[in-house]
């Protein structure tokens, strides 16, 4: 009698919280043409995978969460050259069809798993000295933060930034981008926590945007000029302000708005200070190079927040959807 092979992985069977996530076995996957096979040693956590198990899209069932991943070359799918069975690699979870970008993990079965598949077009070879933590730590949030700043804003040197929400993945991997690119930063927080370890980790100016007015805190920290750039991924709650503190013909980039899509427009400010409003989605295999030599070079760090096992994928949910970390949760997967 043939057996199957398995695996394990975490998989959701229904939509809700984290007590729909599932450690199971899986049937062993196989890459089909252009394909990679890799056995994965770490992956990291978004806040794409608390939205995909709530059903905000809801996808096909069953399906293995996770966008970002880290391991070694398990096996080529027919056509494949490089990388070699064996070599170190680090995913880029953006696929590419044409205009629209399909992430790993929302459209297809992700990275949480001891296997994954990928087009060997995704596949980079893992940096020296990068960690495999390191490197799962970092693919979807810089890469999103990446098209913000240097692809859509076109930060320079010199100028200042907004990083709302620090702790965040995008918000720290904007923040690291910026330093990287010789901006200056202003990071702001409910947590002093949170803002003392970003003033650690080279912030120029920290706001505890609860306790505190953000905007007579830029005036203050950008000798009454205001900031270049925004960016917003927080929405109604943030919008008016993040226009606010904008210098003329200052830039917003948007890439999401966790806490309401639709805030007043605001529009005086626009024409008056002549601002750009930028949107931003994910980002191209160009951005993911650009934030992947940011990282490789050692320009930029990945913020490593805690590492659970595998097989706690629960508490490393309840953790990340209760907004404690500062960085990126990543799950080890036993080699």
């Amino acid at each position: 009698m043939h057996t199957i092979a398995r695996i394990k992985a975490i998989r959701i069977h229904e939509d809700g919280g984290p007590e729909v996530l599932v450690y199971e076995d899986v049937p062993d996957p196989s890459p089909g043409p252009g394909e990679v096979l890799v056995r994965l040693r770490a992956a990291s956590l978004n806040h794409l995978d608390l939205w995909v198990r709530k059903g905000l899209p809801s996808v096909p069932k069953p399906r293995i969460l996770g966008a970002d991943g880290a391991g070694i070359v398990e096996r080529l799918g027919e056509g494949v050259e490089r990388p070699a069975v064996g070599q170190p690699v680090v995913i880029n979870p953006g696929i590419e069809h044409g205009e629209r970008i399909h992430v790993i993990g929302e459209h297809c079965d992700g990275t949480h798993a001891e296997l994954v598949t990928v087009p060997a077009t995704n596949v980079h070879l893992l940096a020296q000295g990068l960690s495999f933590e390191e490197a799962a730590a970092f693919p979807l949030v810089f890469e999103t933060a990446y098209r913000m700043l240097v692809t859509r804003a076109r930060l320079r040197e010199g100028e200042w930034v907004l990083v709302w929400g620090i702790g965040g993945g995008v918000a720290t991997a904007a923040f690291q981008i910026a330093k990287a690119l010789g901006a200056r930063t202003v990071v702001t927080s409910s947590s002093d926590a949170k803002l003392a370890r970003a003033r650690e980790l080279g912030a120029d100016a920290c706001v505890n945007h609860v306790t505190a007015d953000v905007g007579a805190s830029v005036k203050e920290a950008t000798d009454g000029a205001g900031v270049d750039v925004v960016v917003e991924h927080v929405g109604e709650a943030t919008w008016k302000t993040s226009l606010a503190v904008l210098r003329d013909g200052g830039r917003v980039t948007v890439c999401g708005a966790t806490s309401g899509p639709n805030p007043p427009a605001q529009l005086h400010r626009i024409w008056w200070k002549q601002l750009s409003i930028l949107g931003s989605t994910m980002g191209t295999g160009a951005d993911f190079e650009g934030a992947y030599d940011l990282v490789s070079s050692g320009r930029a760090t990945p913020i490593v927040d805690r590492v659970f096992p595998l097989s706690e994928a629960r508490s490393a949910h309840e953790r990340l959807e209760a907004g404690e970390q500062l960085g990126k949760i990543v799950l080890a997967i036993p080699g």
